[in-house]
């Protein structure tokens, strides 16, 4: 398993890949997508609720597993309008590591290093459903199952669940806009400096490059993490 590496730019490109700015040295990139050559590649997979492009899929094929209220209506994150996975029992956590398992077969196959399984805070939008040790048991499956691939794993956000990092298998971490919630130093100590972070406004970006610039790779992004050439694509280092 290679480990993360420090003192290299990174780039986040779950929203489509490009050719990576010169010096980036680690990027990120859905599973659909191809590595970049000759760098530290994350797969991005959405482990904890189904993307919109996906719902249709679950609910054909797996429809037990998609959280619903005990009247049988969905239960959605508004901000992406993803229906969450019912991680409420072990049966089903170990449904669903079966098929995200598979996943992470297929980011070893292609050559990834890493795997970013994202919604780890689920529960937090579950409406009561489902709780924190709910999401910790089956991201500690996923971790089982991606050091067995020889990838690293990376703790998505939530950190709340750093003091449980060790126990659940993760390596490193990936943060959203730890700037503007004064989270940085936060994973910096947790995981040595083995922390990359994406920022998507001025101000986090600065808060997070004034202090953190010297511990983690920094990059701020647009919030639709757009390739490059697109109207709305942001990209800068600190």
């Amino acid at each position: 398993m290679r480990a993360l590496p420090t003192g290299v730019k990174w780039d986040y490109q779950i929203g489509g890949a490009y050719t990576p700015p010169p010096g980036v040295g680690i990027v990120s990139r859905d599973r659909s997508a191809t590595p970049a050559a000759g760098l530290y590649n994350i797969c991005y997979l959405n482990a904890f609720q189904a993307q919109p492009d996906a719902t249709d899929w679950w609910k054909a094929d797996h429809p037990e597993l998609l959280l619903k209220t005990a009247s049988g209506a969905p239960v959605i994150d508004q901000n992406w309008n993803e229906q969450l996975l019912d991680v409420s029992t072990d049966a089903k956590r170990t449904a669903i590591a079966k098929i995200v398992g598979e996943w992470i077969d297929g980011c070893a196959a292609k050559g990834f290093q890493a795997v970013e399984p994202d919604n780890l805070d689920s529960y937090s939008r579950s409406q009561g459903l489902l709780t924190a040790d709910q999401d910790v048991a089956l991201a500690t499956q996923l971790a089982t199952l991606a050091h067995a691939k020889g990838l690293a794993i990376a703790q998505k956000n939530t950190a709340e669940f750093l003091p449980r990092a060790r126990q659940i298998g993760f390596d490193f971490a990936v943060s959203e806009q730890c700037g503007d919630y004064d989270e940085c130093g936060k994973y910096a100590d947790a995981y040595a400096g083995r922390v990359v972070d994406v920022e998507y406004d001025d101000k986090g970006f600065a808060a997070a490059c004034h202090a953190y610039a010297s511990r983690i790779a920094i990059v701020k992004r647009d919030l639709d993490v757009s390739a490059a050439g697109g109207s709305s694509y942001v990209y800068k280092t600190c």
